[in-house]
């Protein structure tokens, strides 16, 4: 079991990492998508070029490395404590905070949404950056 797991878009990658070593600086656990590469033949690659890769696969219900970051991700929302959706986030993030609200994990939101929508309401915590959380996490 992790203490955390943190979704947000790959293209995010940067903030991601940084809210999780932080987090990890704090004695926390947590899972990071962000360790699988979106592009595995580039993995090093800045997060945008490893996300055109990733979206121009043809047949991604039956490639290897989709399934591989599925079954990861999913992984990381079972095992988790507490979830933390970083905003900005895209379409998949959104379905995987359905997700572990499913799981009746608790959900913790950082950023502000682009409009109101009254499903942002699974989110229990709150924040307007991610300084304001860390200020929160003994």
């Amino acid at each position: 079991m992790t203490d955390y797991t943190v979704l947000s878009k790959f293209r995010n990658k940067e903030n991601c990492e940084y809210l999780v070593n932080e987090l990890k600086k704090r004695g926390k656990t947590c899972y990071n998508f962000c360790s699988t590469p979106a592009d595995p033949d580039n993995p090093d690659g800045h997060p945008e070029d490893q996300m055109k890769a990733f979206e121009n696969v043809q047949n991604f219900f039956e490639d290897k490395h989709f399934k591989k970051v599925f079954k990861e991700d999913l992984d990381g929302l079972r095992n988790a404590e507490k979830v933390i959706m970083l905003l900005p986030a895209g379409n998949s993030v959104h379905i995987e905070a359905g997700i572990a609200y499913g799981l009746e994990k608790p959900l913790i939101l950082i950023g502000k949404p682009e409009k109101p929508d009254s499903l942002y309401l699974i989110f229990k915590e709150r924040y307007d950056t991610m300084e304001e959380f860390l200020k929160t996490v003994k």
